[in-house]
């Protein structure tokens, strides 16, 4: 195969931007004024804001004054587990150890400020949030407490789904609050707000082909939580900062391309990822599924995660040697590449024997075909032997 190959296969990482994302962000461009200024060139900005709020909270089921843009998923988590420790008095968080680093390192840093000892649900051996050990530990807070549940509904290392109706349906019975990181779902999924529950959501524009450095948080009316930021009174006072006008047209273009061909795109991505697994499985019999990865009921249609034959201290030569071959791929959350720890999450839910081998994570967009599959585990091989 010719080392000029290109396979990008990192797209919880990042999505690559659509065209049409693209073109909607240029002639957007052009509408310069500050959305703040109460002149004809304000207004024009404001418009475009305000016609992107409605389009983004119409798909999830709720008004358009329940969303507040941010500059992306890590902003919208801080804005609403610091706000709500703040502003709704709360006193015990519970999260659970595979959570993304946006939501325990901000928890981390609200048990310091605040002197709240957050506490981990158990988890089920492959990965996912023990419901029945959630429902004990809520029904164990004195009923004057504050509670907080922050859990979310796609996991991005191993693609695990959270049952989340029966997660809401407890949370609601504890009168707790509950936050989802729904950073790997928006895009992808179907999120219904109107029947579900849930107090608060974050998201990200660049999960779903959007640009980079603009998200979004969803919080439910009635429930108070003030700025992260202070300085003017954007977003209804929420989020202060001049609004990113072409980032937010750009998130909105591609928040409603991702919802009009959701069921052709994921029919398309979910066979690129049943003919990985039956390919490595047939190719390379060693490899192992992490978490729900290979349950196509319980897990995103996106995301794969193997461990491979290959001691756990070469995959640095693995990752260089698929790099050289122009695969892209990650260890686990690109926000911890680097890391001589590896990931949390598999060091979560991994068995001791297991924990030695090389883990990757593969994730699929609509851009990728069955060909690159094939080169992909032609190089793995390659390596192996």
């Amino acid at each position: 195969m010719s080392g000029e190959k290109k396979v990008y296969f990192d797209n919880a990482a990042t999505t690559p931007l659509r065209a049409e994302v693209k073109k909607a962000m240029i002639e957007a461009l052009d509408t310069f004024g500050n959305p703040s200024s109460i002149h004809s060139f304000g207004r024009a900005s404001k418009v475009l804001i305000e016609k992107a709020r409605k389009n983004i909270a119409k798909e999830l089921g709720v008004s358009a004054s329940e969303i507040f843009f941010t500059s992306g998923g890590t902003e919208a988590i801080n804005m609403v587990l610091k706000g709500a420790v703040r502003d709704l008095g709360i006193t015990q968080i519970i999260t659970s150890p595979t959570e993304h680093h946006a939501v325990l390192h901000t928890i981390q840093a609200i048990e310091n400020e605040y002197g709240i000892q957050a506490t981990m649900v158990k988890l089920e051996p492959n990965g996912t949030p023990d419901i029945e050990d959630l429902n004990k530990l809520l029904s164990q807070f004195l009923s004057d407490e504050k509670v907080l549940v922050s859990l979310m509904l796609v996991n991005n290392e191993i693609g695990n789904i959270l049952p989340v109706a029966k997660v809401a349906e407890i949370c609601k019975k504890y009168k707790a609050y509950l936050h989802c990181d729904t950073v790997q779902a928006v895009g992808h999924f179907p999120v219904d707000l109107s029947s579900l529950p849930i107090d608060f959501i974050s998201a990200s524009a660049h999960k779903f082909y959007g640009p980079k450095g603009v998200g979004f948080a969803f919080i439910r009316k009635g429930v108070n939580v003030n700025s992260l930021l202070f300085g003017g009174e954007q977003e209804r006072g929420r989020r202060a900062g001049t609004e990113s006008v072409h980032n937010i047209v750009g998130m909105e273009e591609a928040f409603l391309m991702a919802y009009q061909n959701m069921d052709k795109e994921r029919a398309h991505i979910e066979g690129i990822k049943k003919y990985f697994i039956q390919k490595i499985t047939q190719e390379i019999p060693q490899v192992h599924f992490n978490g729900l990865c290979a349950n196509f009921q319980e897990s995103s249609y996106t995301i794969v995660n193997i461990s491979l034959p290959i001691e756990l201290k070469k995959t640095e030569v693995l990752m260089l040697f698929l790099d050289m071959r122009g695969i892209a791929c990650s260890q686990g959350s690109a926000c911890q590449s680097g890391s001589a720890k590896g990931s949390h999450v598999l060091r979560a839910i991994l068995p001791d024997a297991q924990w030695p081998e090389a883990h990757i994570r593969f994730s699929f967009s609509i851009y990728n075909t069955k060909k690159e599959v094939d080169y992909v585990i032609e190089t793995l091989k390659e390596f192996l032997a």
